[in-house]
């Protein structure tokens, strides 16, 4: 049975999950074609990008026919010496190939990149999304950093995959081929230029890197920020606050929006030094057509030139060698990515526990305010078999308008009774009914509109006290927040600060006391304003003077709602209409403050205790 209600640990080991999650994984011969769905969308650019690496590749077997039309027609021709008219065209030509190859090349990089991107990005949402969607127990059994490496190394190391696959292994396939095809003589010529252009490949490399390095940082500050995000809101605390107000859409909307910063950054990366490189590329093309008429001056002044050195030159340009290492590297990057590609299909192939019914209809507003077990009983999914059941068999009514307390010792049960009213956590037996509905009939968008949580683990962004209380009504006015915080006791305090409202609470809030941040989550939830309000331990953790200050305002909070409060501290519910006693997983006794201690049983004991502790401190 999990202590406190199910907060404290995970009953199941990492490996036990992790097992579980493998068992689900997509097979490896199902990847290719929904990798193959990824990319549907993008079909039009898809083609027009490997038509141009088919024009690429063509165009690569031109040079050496041009090359055996210069030493032929140009160079050596039949009959006197060489035609110099003729070989300047042939030059022309090949220079202007060059260029038409390098301008092919840059818009086949930016087609690659902007479609690679966007896949990824949408991979990313899509994942994001269906995380929201996954029930509360997914979480409470899931470390949130195996979450964020699903959404950012998984899915951004597939990025290269997405980009440059298609193009790589077409490209590069014909070129080396053509290569092979062409390459009819090898000399040592042809080392000589390659080391002499090594400086300029450094160059070019160097000037690269730096311009990335600018971009990369700036990626990094976006991957920064999106973790943070998802640091926020799919931690446990995190997805039980967007659940608790219906934030789903704008935690998505919200992480979009820096998804689409990301998109736009890593385009910039992809393209950043190509038209430099270009420019190179340019220029070591021209290199052999000026070879040409270097060739023809030397023939002009009786100076040998053999047509081998000339035909190694020409097939040298890296033809053969880099086309093959770009193979070796696709087929590294394929390798690589069936496992990414596996982890992240594993994680959308999981199907949350909980969900709306086709035919879940909204609550009804004449009996909201009914909260009602029947029959319920409960074991979490990760609990053995053996185990007992958390909740056993528990019936009770709660009234509208009703405050209804829930108290026993650590471990009772409590907490979870908490969590089935919104359906966080679907019962296994019985019925939980909410305004005389089963819960399970009804949508959880609207289950949860009309429920407000106070837990004793206050959550809050780091951002400011206006954005914080915005969470649960976005378009709320500066006058309805004030409202709001002077019914929680926090107004004077906020307005003691020099931001006001505009307060940066920091990380978790961690810029406020424990109070403060209790009364401003009080706050939060009275902008909500719900008819239902279930009280978590709201003050267990705090000092007496600021349970005393958060106690007041939870008392004006629950005036006109049906209020559930659960309990450690029996003072803070002597007032209650009813007080349910929770003892492993049942309820052995209810009634009033003064009926239970009259009573001489578990709570009359627990209270006795309770007072002694107190009398001894």
């Amino acid at each position: 049975m999990r202590g406190g209600g199910g907060r404290g640990r995970i009953s199941s080991s990492d490996v036990a999950s992790q097992r579980a999650l493998n068992a689900t994984a997509p097979k490896v011969e199902r990847l290719v074609p929904r990798i193959g769905e990824l990319f549907r969308p993008h079909r039009a650019k898809l083609t027009l990008t490997i038509i141009l690496v088919l024009v690429s590749a063509a165009l690569s077997v031109l040079p050496p026919l041009l090359t055996r039309e210069a030493f032929d027609v140009g160079l050596f021709p039949k009959s006197g010496g060489p035609n110099v008219p003729v070989l300047l065209q042939l030059v022309g030509a090949m220079v202007l190939l060059w260029i038409a190859s390098a301008g092919l090349g840059v818009w086949q990089t930016f087609l690659t990149a902007t479609i690679g991107n966007t896949v990824m990005g949408a991979l990313r949402i899509r994942l994001f999304r269906h995380l929201e969607s996954m029930e509360l127990a997914f979480f409470t059994k899931t470390k949130t950093g195996v979450i964020q490496s699903r959404l950012q190394n998984d899915v951004g190391g597939v990025a290269g995959v997405l980009s440059n696959t298609i193009s790589s292994v077409v490209g590069n396939t014909v070129t080396v081929i053509a290569a092979l095809v062409s390459m009819l003589v090898l000399s040592w010529q042809m080392t000589i230029v390659a080391v002499i252009l090594l400086p300029v490949l450094v160059i070019a490399q160097r000037r690269v890197g730096q311009v990335r390095a600018r971009i990369a940082t700036k990626t990094q500050e976006s991957l920064s920020n999106m973790s943070a995000i998802t640091q926020e809101t799919l931690s446990v605390s995190g997805i039980l606050l967007a659940k608790s107000f219906n934030q789903q859409p704008a935690e998505v909307a919200r992480y979009q929006a820096e998804n689409e910063n990301q998109i736009r950054l890593q385009v910039q990366q992809q393209m950043s030094g190509q038209w430099f490189f270009a420019m190179v590329n340019i220029f070591l093309s021209i290199v052999p057509a000026v070879i040409y008429l270097v060739a023809a001056w030397l023939l002009l002044h009786d100076v040998p030139v053999t047509a081998g050195t000339l035909v190694a030159f020409t097939t040298v340009q890296a033809r053969l060698m880099f086309p093959l290492l770009g193979l070796l590297r696709v087929a590294l990057d394929l390798q690589t990515s069936q496992a990414l590609f596996a982890r992240i299909f594993e994680y959308l192939d999981l199907r949350p526990a909980i969900s709306d019914r086709p035919e879940a209809a909204m609550v009804r507003r004449q009996r909201v305010g009914e909260v009602a077990f029947d029959d319920v009983t409960f074991r979490y999914p990760d609990a053995g078999e053996d185990s007992p059941p958390t909740l056993n068999s528990v019936s009770f009514e709660i009234e509208p308008g009703q405050y209804a307390a829930f108290v026993g010792p650590s471990g009772a049960g409590k907490t979870t009774v908490s969590y089935l009213i919104p359906r966080f956590h679907e019962a296994a037996g019985g019925r939980v009914l909410f305004a005389g509905d089963d819960v399970r009939d009804l949508r959880h968008e609207s289950l949860v509109a009309n429920i407000g949580i106070v837990s004793q683990e206050t959550y809050l962004f780091h951002a400011t006290i206006a954005e914080n209380l915005r969470y649960a009504k976005p378009d709320a006015t500066q006058e309805e927040l004030e409202v709001a915080a002077r019914a929680a006791n926090i107004h004077d305090t906020i307005a003691s600060f020099p931001g006001g409202y505009d307060t940066i609470v920091g990380e978790r809030g961690y810029r406020l006391s424990g109070g403060e941040k209790q009364r401003v989550a009080i706050a939060r939830v009275l902008l909500k304003d719900p008819p239902v309000l279930i009280l978590d331990e709201a003050t267990s953790a705090l000092d007496t003077i600021s349970e005393r200050i958060v106690q007041s305002a939870l008392d004006a909070a629950a005036r006109g709602r049906t209020t559930i409060a659960i309990a450690h501290r029996l003072s803070t519910v002597i007032a209650a209409d009813v007080i349910f006693v929770v003892q492993a997983g049942r309820i052995v006794e209810k009634g009033t403050h003064t009926e239970l201690l009259a009573s001489g049983g578990e709570y009359s004991r627990l209270f006795a205790e309770q007072a002694s502790t107190l009398s001894v401190e």
